[in-house]
């Protein structure tokens, strides 16, 4: 139960994280949590703390960029992922790291949200 607190308040966090963001980066960005958040919830308990870990080590990165871009005034996406850190994602994970590198990267893409909340491009 303290766990399922825990991750409720890294998912808020996360999503208030993503406020600062151009709109289709926070959409993206959304939408990727709100999905591998969901993907993890009947995890064990091990990958569970795995998981949350993870998540909390990239909350304190995007903390970090948000301080630096404000120092900077310039804007600052991301983490770079260690090769030793992407040996550890099994198949799936590098499959959707992949999607999202590519959505991300789609030249002058606009992406609009329907009342409907279908995703139109």
């Amino acid at each position: 139960a303290a766990m399922a607190g825990g991750a409720r308040r890294l998912y808020r966090r996360i999503l208030q994280l993503h406020r600062a963001l151009p709109p289709a980066l926070r959409d993206l960005g959304d939408r990727y949590v709100k999905e591998e958040f969901r993907r993890h919830r009947a995890a064990g308990p091990a990958e569970a703390q795995r998981f949350l870990r993870e998540w909390e080590a990239t909350l304190i990165q995007q903390q970090i960029n948000e301080d630096k871009q404000n120092l900077r005034e310039k804007a600052v996406y991301g983490i770079q992922l260690t090769e030793e850190k992407l040996n550890d994602f099994r198949d799936e994970q590098i499959g959707q790291l992949k999607e999202l590198m590519d959505e991300a990267t789609k030249p002058n893409k606009k992406i609009t949200i329907s009342k409907d909340s279908e995703y139109k491009t």
